[in-house]
């Protein structure tokens, strides 16, 4: 059994100590991280490796950032997400490791959506990362390895996927486009694991830092593990673990997991 969880820590600088006690707690066998604000250089390698984790990370100053954090080996396959060779920017990570290919990913938020009337350059930046995350895809899922695809997808799938849809309907988390995309991603016959085995509305991964969102529960969720059919067929067990956003200072996200039977 291998127990994996996405989690965008904030800053893993700023969220080190959290992190170390939610490993020590939670005990992941592997772990796929976003917005790590940091290169490679200053990754705290060192703290994740004594609680028994090998760490591959794909980092950017000040922006950004991603990791996958294993207690087995990690053999890293792309450290960019193919398609433009001239995005620079630290967003997606895949390897192989516990007999799964596995991906982190930092989708781009995409805000604003319009400028002057038209789509803006970073709605459009989401847009072609989501369009260049599907073709990669495709090309993965012809090989019928365990796939998760895991990660901050700053997509909100579902109207029951908000604490109140209409106070989201000119973000672009709830565009119509970015809805698009995320089902067109699963229609290559991906299974989101929460999704799969929780119906239930009212199960958020994001809280906003302002206005009480998280004591109001007041919460969005977009933080999702894509599985393939190799991995879906051995998922046992799905959830989100809500603990870390009690925390003192925690990150706005929080993690969700799965179990897969490999």
């Amino acid at each position: 059994m291998v127990k994996i969880a996405t989690w965008n820590v904030n800053s893993v600088k700023a969220r080190l100590a959290h992190l170390l006690q939610w490993l020590d707690e939670f005990g992941p066998d592997i772990v796929l991280l976003q917005e790590l604000k940091c290169i490679e250089e200053n990754f705290p390698a060192m703290e994740i490796e004594d609680k028994g984790y090998n760490v591959a990370v794909a980092g950017q100053k000040t922006y950004n950032g991603v990791a996958i954090l294993s207690k087995s080996p990690i053999d890293v396959e792309e450290t960019q997400l193919p398609g433009d060779p001239g995005d620079e920017q630290a967003r997606y990570i895949e390897a192989f490791t516990a007999n799964l290919r596995v991906a982190s990913i930092y989708f781009p938020n995409g805000n604003p959506v319009k400028d002057d009337s038209k789509h803006s350059e970073k709605f459009n930046y989401k847009l072609a990362f989501m369009e260049r995350l599907y073709h990669h895809t495709k090309t993965l899922l012809v090989t019928e390895d365990a796939l998760v695809l895991g990660g901050d997808y700053n997509v909100i799938p579902e109207d029951e996927d908000t604490y109140d849809p209409k106070a989201w309907l000119d973000d672009a988390l709830f565009q119509p486009e970015s809805r698009a995309a995320w089902r067109k991603l699963s229609y290559l016959g991906l299974t989101e694991a929460f999704r799969c085995l929780n119906d239930e509305a009212g199960h958020y991964s994001h809280w906003d830092y302002r206005g009480g969102a998280w004591n109001r529960d007041q919460g969005i969720r977009i933080d999702h593990l894509f599985l393939s059919p190799t991995a879906a067929d051995r998922l046992t067990a799905s959830g989100i673990d809500r603990t870390p956003r009690g925390w003192e200072k925690p990150s706005d996200h929080t993690p969700v997991w799965c179990d897969i039977d490999i």
